[in-house]
């Protein structure tokens, strides 16, 4: 039986892959401490033997009529970003996949009343949510393995939701998994008018774009260090109105996996709190609680109902 054995809300923006150089200037000569943070983060969780498998929920990834899991043996390549080229450019990526996981996923779609495909085209695009990260937590570690899984446009939180029970059934129905979850994304996510934006690069928090986004991060953020998962569900319309990054569905899909609101597992806090041209941006992990995610342990899933097929079509 497979486990998740610990999950991260993490920040890709592209800044951290910027040269260091760069980051300075931009920064006022300080260091941005999302890089720091991810350094910090490797070296106490990724560079571990506790775990074979990193799944990657990528908000950059919007898919329309069902949710896409990589299944590809390996993926490797040179990734230019179409949003900033000057910034990601040519930044190589060579990783495992795991496609014995990825379609064990798929097989729990109708369980949970979703739509979900393993798709291992070589040719299906990479996004920079997944590179940014696998450069500072996966590169380096050949043995680890990577997926990806994307968010969903026409999906609705509750949609999220049963992504995550789904990934979390087929991770528990893949012998001896031990899995890494990523929630790649922000937290408020409205930039700088283009005029502007220039004068808002720095990574203080006085620079996201309202007050009162900013206090709707701190505040979940908060929550999210209490282990009050719950609250942050349960206030989801509230958060909305600060245009999280992919309506949140990075989270919302981790959630899912880890018991939703039954979810208790407190987070630290790897860095600071910054901004990223009016976005928040943070990088908090949670690790597994002794006694399960949600205080009594995860339920093994039932048989999928056609464990012969690969993937649900739409």
């Amino acid at each position: 039986m497979g486990e998740i054995v610990g999950a991260g809300l993490l920040a890709h923006v592209p800044t951290i892959v910027l040269p260091e150089p760069v980051r300075r200037e931009l920064n006022e000569g300080e260091e941005i401490t999302l890089v720091t943070g991810l350094r910090q983060l490797r070296e106490d969780v990724f560079e571990s033997d506790r775990y074979d498998t990193v799944v990657v929920l990528d908000s950059h990834w919007a898919t329309t009529v069902e949710f896409v899991v990589t299944a590809q043996s390996r993926r490797a390549g040179l990734f230019t970003s179409e949003e900033l080229p000057r910034g990601m450019c040519r930044m190589r990526y060579d990783f495992p996949g795991d496609p014995q996981l990825a379609y064990q996923i798929a097989e729990f779609a109708d369980r949970h009343g979703t739509w979900i495909t393993a798709v291992d085209d070589p040719y299906l695009p990479v996004h920079y949510a997944t590179v940014n990260l696998w450069k500072f937590l996966g590169e380096g570690l050949p043995d680890k393995r990577w997926v990806s899984i994307g968010v969903c446009q026409t999906g609705d939180m509750e949609d999220h939701l049963r992504l995550g029970r789904a990934l979390a059934d087929g991770i528990a129905a893949t012998p001896g998994r031990r899995v890494l979850l990523i929630a790649s994304g922000a937290l408020s996510h409205t930039f700088w008018p283009l005029r502007e934006l220039r004068d808002h690069e720095a990574s203080d928090p006085s620079h996201i774009r309202t007050p009162e986004a900013r206090a709707a991060d701190v505040e979940r953020i908060g929550w999210f260090k209490e282990g009050r998962h719950a609250k942050v569900l349960e206030t989801m319309p509230e958060f909305r109105e600060f245009r999280p990054e992919a309506r949140f569905a990075h989270y919302l899909m981790m959630a899912g996996a880890l018991g939703a609101e039954a979810c208790t597992a407190p987070g630290r806090q790897y860095g600071a709190y910054e901004n990223s041209i009016g976005t928040g941006q943070v990088h908090l992990w949670f690790d597994r609680p002794a006694d399960g995610w949600t205080g009594t342990g995860l339920p093994a899933p039932a048989a999928p109902r056609h464990p012969h097929r690969r993937s649900r079509e739409a």
